[in-house]
């Protein structure tokens, strides 16, 4: 089961790279709706799957936990418009730094999985230690939701930039140029290791989450990496109203926090998954629901988006920092 599931997430990747996107281009919203649709249709299908030959525990973990991973990458969104706006990233480079950098987040959570596992295989109180690190997310969480991030500030991305300085511009779609006879990182291969960074710290977070719906090491691995293969398009889907959903950081924290005390009460009282289930989906929809109905005005976040183009900070696609020797901005100066 491990080794096909790899060969098909390989296979989708490989399909998508080397056939729909051999040539970078701007994702428009009917190519982001269409594979959004694929993705979750294909997740819906393994989760069928997981019904039919494991039982219906299984499969509710393994939808409880996808909803979980989801519902945690919408919330990589936001960071990704702030991102991309910070360094000036032209819309036709975006996808090429999504695809690497969610390559890279597979391993990574594969790993992480993987560790988590076996400690909790080992240590039964790791846990407790998982809920309480997610109780205390949550309550952060909540506390913050109004808080602007700065993936540029990410402990990483600064010592990144002071052992590997950036020539400070872009160079078409490359990570790499040659400068000096010497082969030096672009400014995309700076964003792409924020990418990199800030998965590392939604990790954390939403890996124990998925631990509290479910112990089973394959569900855990497998609902994570449906949730991420499909963020790329995702993002090109919601990039334009992802602003609109101003309380849907409110029940990601509540989410947090009801995983965690479920995992922290778990010596006491088993909550069944389907409660869980029904708890996270209630909790996800109605933040949903009530972001569109009492949100900002439908063209608030575009003229959000029109000023960030406008600001010192970015740059219109097609302008200096797309083309090679194009000045970068102000934010792309090595430290």
């Amino acid at each position: 089961m491990w080794a096909g599931f790899t060969v098909f997430v390989l296979g989708m990747l490989a399909l998508d790279l080397g056939v729909f996107h051999r040539k970078a281009h701007e994702v428009r919203f009917k190519e982001a709706l269409g594979w959004s649709v694929a993705w979750v249709a294909l997740a819906l299908a393994f989760n069928w799957g997981v019904f039919h030959w494991f039982g219906s525990q299984r499969g509710l973990e393994f939808l409880a936990g996808y909803l979980i991973e989801k519902a945690l990458a919408v919330d990589n969104i936001f960071v990704f418009l702030v991102l991309f706006s910070t360094f000036a990233v032209p819309p036709v480079y975006q996808h090429r730094v999504l695809f690497w950098g969610i390559l890279g987040a597979l391993v990574m959570r594969a790993a992480f999985i993987l560790v988590g596992a076996a400690l909790i295989a080992r240590f039964h109180w790791v846990l407790y230690l998982f809920g309480a690190v997610l109780l205390v997310t949550g309550i952060k969480l909540l506390a913050q939701r109004n808080a602007e991030p700065h993936p540029e500030r990410n402990p990483l991305v600064r010592l990144f930039r002071r052992l590997v300085p950036s020539v400070g511009e872009y160079d078409g779609p490359r990570f790499v140029m040659v400068r000096d006879r010497r082969l030096r990182p672009t400014t995309l291969l700076l964003v792409l290791v924020a990418v990199e960074a800030t998965d590392l710290v939604f990790a954390i977070d939403s890996i124990p989450a998925v631990f509290a719906v479910t112990q089973d090491t394959f569900i855990v691995y497998t609902s994570n990496i449906f949730a991420i293969l499909g963020l790329r398009s995702m993002y090109f889907l919601l990039a334009g109203v992802i602003e609109r959903f101003v309380y849907l950081k409110t029940g990601l924290a509540l989410v947090l926090v009801f995983v965690g005390v479920k995992m922290l009460v778990a010596a006491l009282y088993v909550i069944p998954i389907a409660v869980s289930l029904a708890v996270i989906a209630t909790v996800l929809g109605a933040s949903v629901v009530i972001s569109l109905a009492f949100g900002p005005p439908r063209d608030q976040p575009a003229a959000r988006a029109n000023a960030a183009r406008r600001s010192p900070g970015a740059a219109p696609a097609g302008s200096a920092p797309a083309r090679r020797g194009g000045r970068a901005s102000p934010c792309d100066r090595p430290a």
